[in-house]
């Protein structure tokens, strides 16, 4: 079983790095049949990484969410999963660019992590774990993806004029990703709190993970403000997305490297 596992893992790791070149070239040299081609092959490596995730979970007996390898591979399985929604509901083809290498980069970050499978530490087995963990994974993604379109709106904005389709399309899917983010990130906040009264007696224990999820919570309330009651929109919010993001990955990756706590394991 092991060896199957490090043939899915690795073998999507591989594809998505190959989708990703070819999507890179297709675009850059206006090639459809390799931009074509890119989508294969990262579909096919969504599947292997898919199929690695429910074999995992049903060797572990649990959600394979439970430490910084699988949360990475989650995310990254979340940026995937979110691309390929984008695309096929609204023809985004075009966050490819970014999310490909993302979903590879990710990945590649979750394979510089011990991988052995181990049991649920007490504080982890409760009802909460899918919803707390799962909606903090897919968050990250929908944050990652916002700061792609924001990207894209800067690099568009040269040749278009400003009342163009394009930018308004654009900016709106920048700030629909925001907002189903900032909504699964709430989630994650309110349950993360209801499971540290159960687990450590306290709602809130000011632990580095939780004061950075409220530093990310607190940045995308500002753009929703912004946003929502100020009208704002175009240059200043694709800005925004995009300086977003490092936050985004240093409550992800930084506050577990450098700021060990409760949720070092996480």
């Amino acid at each position: 079983m092991n060896t199957l596992m490090n043939v899915l893992f690795f073998g999507a790791i591989v594809l998505y790095f190959i989708g990703a070149v070819l999507q890179f070239v297709g675009s850059s040299f206006k090639k459809p049949g390799l931009t074509k081609a890119a989508w294969i092959v990262f579909l096919a490596g969504f599947a292997a990484h898919t199929v690695y995730l429910i074999v995992r979970g049903v060797v572990a007996h649990r959600l394979p969410l439970a430490n910084q390898f699988e949360f990475a591979t989650a995310f990254a399985w979340g940026v995937a999963l979110i691309m390929i929604i984008l695309n096929a509901r609204f023809h985004a083809d075009w966050i490819a660019v970014a999310a490909m290498p993302a979903a590879f980069l990710i990945l590649s970050y979750a394979a510089l992590q011990p991988r052995e499978i181990t049991e649920l530490m007490p504080a982890l087995k409760s009802a909460w774990f899918g919803f707390h963990i799962g909606s903090a994974a897919i968050s990250y993604s929908c944050f990652i993806l916002a700061g792609a379109a924001g990207l894209r709106w800067l690099l568009l904005a040269r040749r278009e004029s400003p009342d163009s389709r394009k930018l308004h399309q654009m900016d709106y899917m920048a700030y629909r990703l925001i907002a189903v983010g900032f909504l699964l990130l709430t989630v994650t906040i309110l349950t993360g709190a209801i499971w540290a009264e159960q687990a450590w007696s306290a709602f809130w224990t000011w632990d580095p993970k939780e004061v950075w999820a409220l530093i990310t919570w607190i940045i995308y309330a500002v753009y929703l403000h912004l946003r929502l009651r100020q009208k704002r929109s175009g240059k200043v919010m694709a800005w925004f997305a995009i300086i977003a993001v490092p936050v985004v990955l240093f409550t992800f990756v930084g506050v577990n490297t450098l700021m060990p706590g409760l949720h070092s394991y996480g």
